[in-house]
């Protein structure tokens, strides 16, 4: 056992003063106050970050990777406080998809290591999308709403498949929407040029959230809400957002947060293989990427992110005005609760030992998965 102390805690009670965790075979026991043999002072204990949508990062795209490369990455991401995350891929021809979930489902099964983030799934980011709103996505790749075609990537994933992006316009979409649910995977909308009833057909046939908001759909008019007017208005619909101030203007983050709230709202990266590496070319998927300063490109259009999740949290809290562990939220507690794992996103006895300790600027100071401290 080992007992690990702060000076706040977030836990689903609110913030805990001189807060003390017992951890014991990768769980939280106890949460008490007092201090632990394990004292991290005037530090924040979030519950770990989660990444729902994230391609790659250090120089690695999980369509690509070999195990090993797998976890460079995965120590990345836990250097940037994200305990666990989908995997998420990007449209390609379907031999090169088969193959890549069927390696990161197989990566899905290992268990937890000391110093890497935890792989907890896949979020399948095409081929069901629009052509109007494809953004980098090859459209000679693109597929109509196809059963049968996703129940063959979901038996390559091994039932690992947890979360995918669709677009609820496409024929046949609220059937398609119903018949992934009923394999347990998370629906997302986006990559959508929906109308605003095509876009609340989707959410009624149980569409549980919204891929990258503003990016890669409808724009928003007054006389014609469309998809980001549903996903914007809706009271059941949770929303993530990429915050870095490039894909989304840092007032249309903080109108984001006013509509969605800290109970629908979720911050993502949507980074690439680019992410802690620098200006270059890299990859996503089979695409190249050309990568200066904040902007991801290919052929002249934003292609996801160097964006870490800590740096979300961060920009969320400073362009909305919040504090850092309302912010934090976003990035742990409402991920968790979107996939259903009542075991992540709190920090309760009961739960993972996943936390993210934070400075009081948000700054990541450690990384504990499962009660292993990284």
């Amino acid at each position: 056992m080992i007992r690990v102390s702060a000076r706040l805690a977030i836990t689903p009670d609110g913030l805990l003063e001189n807060a003390l965790l017992h951890i014991e075979d990768g769980h939280i026991v106890s949460v008490s106050q007092g201090r632990g043999d394990v004292d991290f002072g005037d530090a924040i204990l979030s519950p770990g970050y989660i990444d729902l949508h994230v391609h790659g990062g250090a120089g690695f795209d999980v369509m690509q990777a070999s195990a090993s490369e797998l976890e460079q990455f995965e120590r990345h991401l836990a250097k940037h406080g994200v305990t666990s995350y989908l995997a998420t891929t990007v449209t390609a021809p379907e031999d090169a998809t088969l193959r890549a979930l069927e390696s990161l489902g197989h990566s899905a099964k290992r268990e937890s290591s000391k110093g890497r983030s935890q792989l907890i799934g896949v979020h399948l980011e095409g081929p069901f999308l629009s052509h109007a709103k494809r953004g980098v996505h090859p459209p000679e790749c693109l597929r109509p709403a196809d059963t049968k075609l996703f129940d063959r990537f979901y038996e390559a994933a091994g039932s690992a498949m947890k979360m995918m992006t669709f677009a609820p316009e496409l024929e046949g979409g609220v059937d398609f929407i119903r018949h992934a649910i009923a394999r347990d995977v998370r629906v997302s909308l986006g990559h959508s040029n929906a109308n605003w009833a095509e876009a609340q057909a989707g959410i009624a046939a149980g569409a549980q959230t919204a891929t990258h908001t503003f990016n890669a759909m409808r724009a928003l008019d007054h006389r014609d809400p469309g998809i980001l007017g549903a996903v914007l208005s809706s009271d059941t619909l949770m929303a993530d957002i990429i915050a870095d101030g490039v894909h989304v203007h840092p007032e249309m983050v903080k109108l984001f947060l006013k509509a969605k709230t800290d109970e629908r709202a979720m911050l993502i990266t949507d980074g690439l293989s680019a992410a802690g590496m620098g200006d270059g070319t890299y990859h996503l998927g089979e695409m190249e990427v050309v990568v200066k300063g904040d902007r991801c490109e290919h052929n002249g259009t934003l292609a996801g992110s160097v964006l870490t999740l800590d740096k979300a949290v961060r920009n969320a809290a400073k362009f909305s005005g919040w504090a850092i562990p309302r912010a934090a939220k976003l990035a742990s507690t409402n991920p968790a609760r979107m996939l259903g794992r009542n075991d992540l996103g709190a920090i309760r006895p009961g739960a993972q030992a996943d936390l993210t300790v934070l400075s009081p600027g948000g700054e990541v100071r450690a990384t504990i998965v499962a009660g292993m401290v990284q």
